[in-house]
């Protein structure tokens, strides 16, 4: 079976979006000069439109839980760490360690940190809820600035601007 490829323009970048019937297999994240308009203009393929609707949603702040069928390719490992990002709810952050103890291994943290960086479903497999220890917001392969914005999109506290 082929996989499909759709473009969806977020606040934040251009969301590259493949998959088909078996289910979503990337959504990567593209800075917006990266990708031409007749790309953006194109149809989206059935298969991929409830993804588009739901990240839609996701970004004007109407969806807060994701209900697609995913098929990312990767590791049994990284899907057994995918698989636990999933249950880190809307709002709430996990640190690495964290994680690395939900999965009851607390020796693998750079295993999982690893992992988490070849997440191949941006948002939906929800990364940027990881952070460090301390509460840094480390590593993230959308960049840092990408992590800030999402985390801050997810809070029911937003903050006024002084100026």
């Amino acid at each position: 079976m082929e996989s499909k490829i759709t473009y969806y323009k977020t606040p934040i970048g251009t969301a590259k979006i493949i998959g088909d019937e078996n289910g979503i297999q990337s959504v990567s994240v593209l800075d917006d000069d990266a990708i031409s308009n007749e790309s953006l203009n194109l149809k989206t393929p059935e298969c991929l439109e409830d993804c588009v609707l739901q990240l839609e949603e996701y970004f004007t702040g109407e969806r807060t839980n994701f209900d697609l069928k995913l098929n990312p390719k990767g590791t049994t490992f990284q899907k057994k760490v995918w698989t636990a990002l999933l249950n880190i709810p809307f709002n709430k952050t996990k640190t690495y360690l964290e994680q690395s103890k939900a999965l009851d291994n607390v020796k693998a943290i750079r295993a999982v940190a690893a992992a988490n960086g070849k997440n191949p479903i941006w948002i939906i497999i929800p990364c940027h809820r990881v952070i460090g220890s301390d509460g840094s917001l480390t590593g993230y392969a959308g960049g840092i600035w990408r992590k800030k914005w999402l985390l801050e999109h997810e809070s029911p506290v937003k903050q006024q601007s002084l100026f």
